[in-house]
């Protein structure tokens, strides 16, 4: 009678992915992190916490779409039993216990913790290279019915920087011997505005694309370095503008590599406020160039030329706008003098008003701005944004692509947010195991050139006394069976000669 073995470790290719991301890191660290989550002394036995997480991760690596499919798919699958450490015949868990237990027992702080682990252990290794970084943000299809909808009036969203802009106008102001503005002077209450909110996930916002193209959705904002390494990231509603959202992505991912020094981002994220914190914090921006909104068949924007000296702006045909005020929202307004445009000949090239007068708006933070344009012309702006393409762009296409973040099986944006973490963290842990992998086989053919090369020596370049397989051309071989029990050797022979 023939026996069988029931275990699946000889049926797992030495070069699987699975292999690898084994390999890689340890897992035993999960234990740490969910410590305080488990009574050692009450309740039945449960299931070993590092199973549920490399459950999930395996979800995330192979773009599966549910937990019921996935837990279908490590039933029949050799591969996934064995990076479980499950055998042919022992039954895997339900995707109910996965379920309940990521939803109930694992917080946003766990699996934090697990996304940071692994991107300390990219640290470690030495292939995170934070110095530049790079910002932009991606939406993802919410689960949320396009018609079922209302609207609904909710109060503007305060802006981070508003007390520090509202000091500045001020003293703007007084400069310009202008009353000052009090907390409540032309703005009292904040205002509202009317938003389509979705009555199947509330949290999630209408993101339109075009004219015609339009869904409820969430957007990852994300910064990633230059080797594709995700470094964070923010979920917020589909319908919250880049710019908004950068502050709190820019403190997290700041906090973390405070070595950064250059932010890379599309023209979505050049605002006066944005280039000043970057500015001001030390680092540089590097920006694309922004189209102004001008209107088709008038004077071009940069016809108008600011007099820093004077404080004045001055127009084509060199009249002089004088300064007149400053708003609440930080821009300072030249007009020209009335007189002077109404005898003007090129007056429709400039402006359409009634009362012949010309405005032309300045931020009080509008150096800024122009610094960010100086540094978008040196060589290392240029060599940054030119990046760009390669690696933020890059990182979104693989995750929709490969991952699986098209569209969200979740509501809330809580748990979007955890989701979206773990699929980042599945990201970063396959391309940190494939970077060990060739690191560790790299060092392998070295150790097999520098075994060759002693055999020469010893032969005196003769080949008289090598061995047949030598002169053969058959020592590739040979040098693998010499260190197959080695830790250096992790690959079966075809897959170490596709490497």
């Amino acid at each position: 009678m023939y026996r069988y073995s029931l275990s699946t470790v000889y049926l797992v290719p030495q070069d699987h992915l699975l292999r690898k991301i084994d390999c890689a890191v340890d897992f035993t660290h999960i234990y740490d992190f969910v410590e305080d989550l488990y009574c050692a002394d009450n309740g039945r036995p449960s299931v070993d916490p590092v199973v549920l997480f490399k459950m999930v991760l395996i979800q995330h690596l192979y773009g599966i779409p549910s937990l019921r499919r996935t837990v279908e798919e490590i039933n029949m699958n050799i591969a996934y039993r064995w990076f479980l450490g499950y055998l042919l015949n022992e039954p895997v868990p339900h995707f109910a216990t996965v379920s309940y237990n990521f939803r109930h027992r694992f917080s946003e702080d766990t699996i934090e913790k697990v996304f940071t682990w692994i991107l300390f252990e990219a640290q470690k290794s030495g292939y995170l290279s934070p110095e530049v970084v790079f910002m932009d943000g991606t939406h993802i299809k919410a689960n949320a019915n396009i018609n079922k909808k209302m609207k609904k009036a909710i109060p503007s969203a305060a802006k981070v920087y508003e007390e520090q802009l509202l000091k500045e106008i001020n003293e703007d102001r007084r400069a310009h011997g202008k009353k000052p503005f009090d907390g409540n002077s032309g703005g009292g209450e904040p205002g509202e505005r009317e938003v389509t909110v979705s009555t199947t996930d509330p949290e999630s916002g209408m993101f339109r694309k075009g004219d015609h193209k339009h869904c409820f959705a969430y957007e990852a904002h994300t910064v990633c370095d230059r080797h594709n390494f995700i470094l964070d990231t923010v979920v917020t509603s589909g319908n919250v503008h880049d710019s908004v959202a950068f502050d709190a992505l820019y403190e997290k991912v700041t906090r973390r590599f405070p070595q950064i020094r250059t932010a890379t981002m599309d023209a979505g994220y050049k605002t006066p406020w944005i280039c000043k914190r970057i500015i001001d914090d030390g680092r540089l921006p590097s920006l694309p160039y922004k189209r102004p909104m001008t209107k088709k068949g008038f004077y071009e924007w940069y016809k108008y030329v600011y007099d820093e000296y004077l404080d004045i702006v001055i127009c084509p045909e060199y009249k002089s706008l004088p300064y007149s005020t400053t708003s609440r929202k930080g821009y300072r307004e030249y007009k020209s003098l009335c007189y002077q445009c109404e005898a003007c000949q090129t007056r429709h090239l400039c402006t359409e008003s009634r009362n012949c007068q010309k405005t032309v708006t300045r931020h009080i933070w509008e150096d800024y701005i122009e610094q960010a344009e100086d540094i978008r012309h040196s060589p290392q702006g240029k060599e940054s944004y030119c990046l760009r393409s390669q690696t933020i762009e890059r990182v979104f296409a693989d995750a929709k692509e490969k991952y699986g973040m098209r569209y969200t099986p979740y509501r809330g944006l809580k748990r979007v947010s955890m989701w979206v973490r773990l699929k980042y963290a599945a990201m970063n842990l396959k391309k940190l195991a494939m970077w060990k992998w060739k690191a560790a086989h790299r060092q392998f053919f070295v150790a097999m050139s520098i075994a060759d090369s002693q055999w020469e020596l010893a032969a005196g370049h003769t080949g008289q006394n090598q061995p047949s397989h030598c002169q053969s051309g058959q020592g590739f071989h040979i040098h693998l069976r010499w260190i197959r029990g080695s830790a250096l050797y992790t690959s079966s022979r075809t897959g170490v000669r596709n490497l």
